[in-house]
């Protein structure tokens, strides 16, 4: 059964982050380092409001598919220390994380 991290990112008053260097180097990284280890699929989403019209809570959203729990386990093991030391290279907002499975 696949499982999904999700990594959300709050929309912080005078917070940093950097969508080209995210896109362009993270990203890369986390594809390089967990496709390997059972990564499928990587969606980013830019968070843009809320239904009643407000500010959107998180600014960025990012799915990562994974083939299983055992597969995101290997995956942390493996790399969690260089893919989460990376964030500090575009952001200084700390990300919000959670695992969900389908139901």
């Amino acid at each position: 059964m696949t499982v999904m991290m999700s990594v959300l990112y709050p929309d912080t008053p005078g917070g940093r982050f950097d969508m080209d260097y995210y896109l362009s180097k993270h990203i890369p990284l986390v594809k390089a380092r967990w496709e390997p280890v059972g990564l499928l699929e990587v969606k980013v989403l830019r968070g843009t409001g809320t239904p009643q019209g407000g500010p959107a809570p998180f600014s960025v959203v990012a799915h990562l598919t994974f083939a299983s729990a055992e597969a995101l386990r290997t995956a942390l093991d493996a790399h969690s220390a260089e893919v989460f030391a990376h964030i500090a290279r575009y952001t200084d907002i700390t990300p919000v994380m959670l695992v969900s499975e389908p139901v």
